[in-house]
């Protein structure tokens, strides 16, 4: 593998700074990783794609500073410059930045969060390939990462298309359809929540949840597709999930019901709770699940996110054509080739 030689090759990065500080650090023992922590996995990864002879970085502005921060620190041969616009510190900047990124060329986008944070660059992205760093609470979607290698990482698909079609893998998605049109995604898990209002957004009791629907169920995995965890294996690229039915959706009581699956699964950091499962079963692309629930929250990703009102109509539909996600350890072995 070879570095563009003119250098002309272009990399996004999306740091979130809300990412890992919602109401999880009180009510469960999740990890609260600084801005300052942030812009330092930026320069990280500035000095990886620098070092793949990528030629421009785009970074996302942020009312934090934490881009401005590792660009005012960058010495290296890369251009590196903030997206021209103003923030407003909502979600939208996010994906705001990816459609812009995407626009602009970029062959990578890397991001800097937890699963909330690339489901709403994943709205902005189209087949740009996310190159996801950990640094929310559930983490299923992005991976733990050194800052160094993901830029390496990154730099390798941007700067090679060969190597971009050896390493990225395209995820599913879940649609969320609202009286017949597409009201928004996840990449993870959907949780339909007896909670009327979006209230904190952050899901952490399970007592509130009706309806499960997984893309992604590893017994490694923690947060709410932990539970699918416990009962089936799938992917982050198979084209298939996973759908859930809690007990006391069906029933007041475990007595009432035949085949009851009572698992221990890890619904949030530093958390192991008990969970009754009275029914479960397997999506494929296309699979849709009607949803009946005035008066309900629709969580994504862990966050809610969707108020159900009287007379919504309301599905779940699994897309086998979700964004386009770098495998780190294949880029790093492409990336490592070209730098020997």
């Amino acid at each position: 593998m070879t570095a563009t030689p003119a250098r002309d090759a272009i990399v996004g990065i999306i740091a979130n700074p809300a990412a890992g500080k919602d109401i999880r650090r009180l009510v469960a023992q999740g990890r609260v990783v600084s801005n300052q922590e942030k812009a330092n996995t930026v320069k990280r990864v500035l000095a990886g794609l620098d070092a793949m002879g990528v030629g421009r970085a785009v970074l996302m502005p942020d009312r934090s500073g934490i881009a401005y921060g590792a660009i005012r620190d960058w010495r290296g041969e890369m251009e590196c410059k903030l997206l021209d616009y103003e923030p407003t510190g909502w979600q939208i900047d996010s994906t705001r930045a990816a459609e812009l990124m995407r626009a602009a060329g970029a062959g990578c986008i890397v991001t800097i969060g937890g699963d909330g944070t690339n489901r709403v660059v994943a709205k902005g992205a189209g087949d740009v390939p996310l190159a996801p760093i950990s640094t929310g609470t559930n983490n299923v979607f992005p991976k733990l990462i050194e800052g160094t290698l993901a830029g390496l990482a990154a730099g390798a698909v941007a700067t090679d298309q060969a190597a971009r079609d050896a390493v990225c893998q395209r995820a599913c998605k879940l649609d969320i359809m609202v009286n017949d049109k597409l009201r928004d995604i996840a990449l993870v898990d959907a949780a339909l929540s007896r909670q009327s209002m979006i209230g904190s957004r952050a899901i952490w009791d399970m007592d509130s949840l009706k309806h499960v629907w997984l893309t992604t169920s590893l017994a490694t995995s923690i947060g709410i597709s932990s539970i699918g965890g416990r009962l089936k294996t799938v992917g982050m690229f198979e084209p298939k999930g996973l759908q859930i039915t809690f007990a006391d959706t069906l029933t007041n009581g475990l007595d009432d019901v035949a085949d009851v699956a009572v698992v221990r699964a890890p619904i949030a950091p530093g958390t192991v709770a008990e969970v009754r499962v009275a029914e479960w079963s397997e999506m494929r692309p296309g699979d849709a699940t009607e949803i009946d629930a005035a008066g309900c929250t629709i969580a994504l990703d862990g966050e809610r996110e969707i108020e159900l009102l009287r007379g919504d109509r309301a599905a779940i539909v699994l897309n086998a054509e979700g964004p386009m996600v770098v495998d780190f350890d294949e880029a790093l072995r492409h990336a490592a080739r070209g730098m020997g």
